[in-house]
């Protein structure tokens, strides 16, 4: 019988890894994960998302690419969504200088790889944040958005597709599916 010994990072030890890595990785319950480079579809659809929020959000807002780390430090997580919205000054984790504790707003699009992840695990983990306001999924596989907003009886979900637009009213942005699949799914269909 063998045994599998099960490595435990402490979280400075992810710092330093990350530090002088190439390559982002997540932490979570001390287990650190490299995050796969994502595919065209998945670059050009946070890439579109990014545009929609830049060139309408509230002027106290501010956008932020995937090389944001976030960290929720009641669950220990800390990632790298797609995109990210701050309302206001960023404020830092008292463990890691570089990672936001407070968005308002967090995307993520999806991947065949953490496409049951993102919106299981992770989304819990998100909404835990009390910061988010709201986290929208961008669909791999077809033209639709999933929206979860914080109401005051709890998250609800919203799912738009072609034709449709979702409205994040924390941040007073609008985003149109037609305009963020603009140009269609290359990979979807291989």
């Amino acid at each position: 019988m063998t045994s599998v010994r099960r490595v435990h990072y402490t979280y400075a030890e992810y710092l330093a890894l990350e530090s002088a890595s190439s390559t982002r990785h997540e932490y979570l319950d001390g287990e650190i994960y490299a995050m796969a480079g994502g595919t065209p579809d998945h670059a050009a659809l946070a890439a579109r998302v990014i545009g929609a929020l830049v060139t309408q959000l509230r002027p106290e807002c501010r956008a932020f690419t995937a090389d944001l780390r976030i960290r929720i430090e009641e669950t220990g997580l800390s990632t790298y969504p797609d995109a990210a919205v701050v309302r206001g000054p960023s404020e830092r984790a008292a463990s890691d200088g570089l990672a936001v504790v407070n968005p308002v707003v967090l995307i993520e699009v999806t991947s065949n790889s953490t496409e049951d992840y993102d919106r299981g695990e992770k989304l819990r983990q998100y909404q835990t944040l009390p910061s988010v306001q709201e986290i929208v999924f961008v669909s791999h596989r077809s033209q639709n958005l999933t929206r979860h907003r914080r109401e005051r009886a709890g998250w609800t979900a919203t799912e738009v597709g072609t034709g449709e637009s979702v409205e994040l009213t924390s941040v007073g942005v609008r985003l149109h599916v037609d305009d963020i699949y603009q140009g269609g799914l290359e990979d979807a269909a291989r």
